[in-house]
């Protein structure tokens, strides 16, 4: 992923039809690389933080999601956040980090539940937080 800039895009200006598309309830896939090369592509709920430029997944710690992601470099691993509904789509391209602090899983659960609904509960429960770098699509 090219263009991997230290500050986010401004994600807030880019509209309301791009910013209800991420409110809007949709199952998003979550694209990161093996070690092979090979893609590894899983769905997710994902939620947007406009403001701060980030996108964050919960899920838990031993998913091969958060291992690939956590081998990664300190500065984060790249990944692709992808939804589509109809000839409607969005890509957010970035670099991703887990968190497993309590204050970082309980801002993404309350985040999660206010897109999709309350969190069942996770012990294991970690944050793939994606510094967005670059936004695509059709909204």
């Amino acid at each position: 992923m090219s263009n991997q800039s230290a500050r986010p895009p401004d994600l807030t200006g880019r509209g309301g039809e791009f910013l209800d598309f991420w409110r809007e309830r949709h199952l998003c896939s979550l694209t990161t690389v093996r070690a092979d090369g090979s893609a590894h592509v899983v769905a997710v709920g994902a939620t947007l933080d406009p403001a701060a430029g980030i996108a964050r997944v919960i899920t838990s710690g031993r998913s091969r999601k958060a291992r690939l992601i956590a081998g990664g470099p300190t500065t984060g691993t790249a990944v692709a956040v992808c939804q589509i509904d109809g000839r409607r789509w969005s890509t957010l391209e970035g670099l991703a980090v887990v968190r497993d602090d309590p204050a970082s899983v309980a801002e993404a659960e309350r985040r999660y539940a206010q897109r999709y609904r309350e969190p069942r509960a996770n012990p294991l429960r970690v944050v793939l937080e994606v510094r967005i770098t670059r936004v695509l699509g059709s909204v």
